[in-house]
């Protein structure tokens, strides 16, 4: 699969070949061969070290990626010492009257290119000392002009473009990703938002479907009704209270042990506080099996059912009889139970 840093590491293979071939078209004087051609290949060993330490290919690497794995300390100090050997051996190779000829100066191109591919695998400090002691040294041999009229200023610049790319990529990829935590975020709340309409939807079905035929029959006698349709117009109203307050706590066995407490006159009250929110569908099935059974056997005058925020505490059920005016009466408190999370 060709990736853009496939196509990236290729050209730069390229180039740096190119450069390094420009020392094998001699037109001048060696004094030293041998040191001349170890600069050479020591020069492409780092440089393509450099390209492709790290390189993955495939599902290792997404396409189109740009490279962000910083190059090993170990191997950008190797860029830094082939910055300052590669340039004095070959011009302490060379006699002084060859030392400004292209075979004796490509290595400002070449280390050019060595040091702007580790600014762009993540070493800015030792891009930019391995370029400043590459000038350093063609600047010491060859004179500042000469060295500056050769190509040493874009080299310079290679590697300062290099790093405000870099800058530039990484801002982007900060950008990109805050944009998809932004999408995620926006999906998210679409998400909720449309649950919660699906949410109302149903509620307000639920209360057409307990309500509706009581206000039906209230609306065709004119509020005249007789009583066992006001029996029912109480049911039903507390059937819809309990669908908006307490939704969570219901099912079908909850909601027939509630109709059987008013039908036994006792008034109930539901409250959802919260607390139940981290329960799966088995841990409520437990809570509100346990709730019905509460409520079966449940005589009071007054019930009163409430969700807790305790970590050990899911329900708690208090009935009242008698004349008590709060529930801090004790003698009016006649059911208390607390239904545990499972």
């Amino acid at each position: 699969m060709v990736t853009v840093r496939g196509i990236v590491s290729i050209i730069g293979v390229a180039f740096t070949a190119y450069l390094a071939a420009r020392g094998l078209l001699l037109s001048g004087a060696v004094d030293n061969p041998w040191l001349y051609y170890l600069a050479l290949p020591l020069f492409l060993i780092v440089t393509w070290s450099v390209i492709f330490w790290g390189y993955r290919s495939g599902r290792g690497a997404a396409a189109g990626a740009v490279p962000r794995a910083v190059l090993p300390l170990w191997l950008a100090l190797a860029a830094l010492v082939t910055a300052v050997v590669v340039p004095n051996a070959i011009l302490f190779a060379v006699p002084a009257e060859s030392r400004t000829l292209p075979f004796a100066t490509w290595f400002i191109g070449g280390i050019g290119a060595l040091t702007t591919i580790v600014m762009v695998r993540r070493r800015p400090v030792i891009a930019w000392l391995g370029v400043g002691l590459m000038s350093a040294s063609a600047i010491v041999w060859l004179g500042p002009l000469p060295a500056l009229s050769l190509g040493l200023p874009g080299s310079i610049v290679w590697v300062a473009a290099a790093q405000l790319l870099m800058y530039a990529l990484d801002r982007a990829a900060r950008d990109t990703e805050q944009l998809a935590d932004l999408q995620q975020a926006a999906s998210a709340w679409q998400a909720s938002q449309v649950g919660r309409q699906r949410e109302r939807r149903v509620q307000v079905q639920r209360a057409l479907q307990a309500a509706g035929p009581v206000l039906g029959r209230t609306i065709e006698t004119g509020g005249n009704l007789r009583a066992e349709e006001r029996i029912e117009a109480r049911l039903a109203e507390g059937r819809l209270r309990d669908e908006l307050r307490g939704r969570r706590l219901l099912d079908d066995g909850v909601r027939a042990e509630l109709e059987a407490a008013r039908r036994r006159g006792s008034a109930v009250t539901m409250f959802d506080e919260g607390g139940l929110e981290d329960l799966d569908d088995d841990a409520l099935a437990i809570v509100r099996a346990e709730l019905a059974h509460t409520l079966r056997d449940a005589a009071s005058t007054r019930l009163i059912i409430r969700t807790s925020p305790h970590e050990r505490i899911a329900i708690t059920v208090v009935g009242r009889s008698g004349d008590g005016e709060s529930l801090s009466d004790e003698d009016s408190v006649d059911l208390w139970r607390e239904i545990s999370r499972p």
